[in-house]
């Protein structure tokens, strides 16, 4: 039994999981075995030290027999330098070196929670999946993974031998490059509301993308706004700091899939396109022949919208490099526990 600790640390919850990754399974990538996992609220521990300790307690007592990792890693969504990280959200600065000697673990590894999910995208099964095209594969090319949740990631990943090398990007942060009218007076709206110069493909293709859409929509009074939704949005607006008591995106996106709010249905379609166009974009500088995975917590939440909708025609649309990107395989990702799969994942590698 060879026994790894994974966990994708967040601002609000952090999840744990502890799986038996025994090298004599055939496809080790697949196969390992959960053995305990847990969520726990992040800011009612002062540490990562605590939580994983309590965690592995009731490991112990479920399994009925002591507990000893070899190798962990943790998947944090911020910045990892030399193995350390200081969380935004969170007042916990995190050492491999400080977790590895205080949790008596081996080997303890810090990776950004993108790269993490680009790591998972290698062990998930084909129920995972929804396939949207089926593209023509090519085993030895490049991996692309896009995900839309509080932000946007971006990130690849390179086969290297019989294994593959995960590289994370900032790509969410490059320009929104608009196509239709409509999109170039968002991204006009968006510049004169911040007071700012430029507009990243992160401003639209994310939650706050979401909000945003639908705000500029609403104040061009191109629909009206429905009682239900307009409370929503309203309070959040009126709320200042990070913590909310409202998610307008989920609201928004919710009343969409209900066919039930004209205004919400818009910003839904609107948003749907510029995120095809943005993985298009994406697929466009790596041409990903080896698979591009919709990642993040959006997508699954608004499958519908995806399959029906122009997300694929916005991302094959590319001129005369569209027969290429016809070629390129492209999955939405389904399990929400991917970065934690690729944080076992990446830890069996250690």
């Amino acid at each position: 039994m060879t026994l790894l600790l994974a966990g994708d640390i967040g601002g609000t919850k952090t999840a744990l999981r502890l799986v038996d990754a025994e090298s004599s399974k055939p496809n080790p990538e697949t196969n390992f075995t959960t053995l305990h996992e847990n969520r726990y609220v992040s800011a009612n521990f002062i540490d990562l030290v605590p939580m994983v300790r309590q965690f592995l307690a009731e490991a112990e007592q479920g399994l009925g027999y002591a507990v000893s990792p070899e190798k962990a890693c943790f998947a944090i969504a911020g910045p990892i330098v030399n193995n350390t990280s200081k969380l935004t959200n969170l007042s916990w600065s995190l050492s491999g070196t400080r977790l590895s000697q205080q949790l008596d673990i081996a080997q303890v590894s810090l990776i950004n929670d993108f790269a993490a999910v680009g790591y998972g995208v290698l062990g998930l099964k084909p129920v995972d999946l929804l396939t949207l095209q089926v593209g023509k594969l090519q085993t030895d090319a490049p991996i692309a993974v896009i995900g839309a949740g509080t932000g946007l990631g971006q990130g690849f990943l390179i086969p290297q031998g019989g294994d593959h090398r995960v590289y994370p990007t900032e790509g969410g942060h490059s320009d929104f490059a608009p196509r239709t009218e409509i999109e170039f007076q968002l991204s006009r709206y968006l510049i004169d509301k911040h007071n700012i110069q430029r507009i990243s493909a992160e401003r639209v293709v994310s939650g706050q993308g979401i909000v945003a859409i639908y705000q500029f929509l609403r104040d061009r009074q191109l629909a009206e706004e429905s009682p239900d939704i307009k409370q929503v949005v309203r309070t959040w607006e009126r709320e200042t700091g990070r913590e909310k008591s409202v998610d307008p995106a989920a609201a928004i996106s919710q009343a969409a899939l209900e066919k039930r709010d004209r205004l919400a249905e818009q910003s839904m379609h609107l948003f749907v396109d510029a995120y095809g166009a943005e993985a298009g974009n994406l697929a466009l500088k790596l041409l990903p022949y080896g698979g591009l995975y919709v990642a993040g917590g959006i997508a699954p939440k608004i499958l519908p919208l995806i399959q029906d909708s122009s997300f694929l025609s916005s991302l094959i649309d590319k001129g005369r490099m569209l027969p290429l990107l016809e070629t390129v395989p492209v999955h939405v990702v389904l399990n929400p526990k991917v970065g934690l799969i690729g944080a076992a994942l990446y830890a069996s590698k250690l």
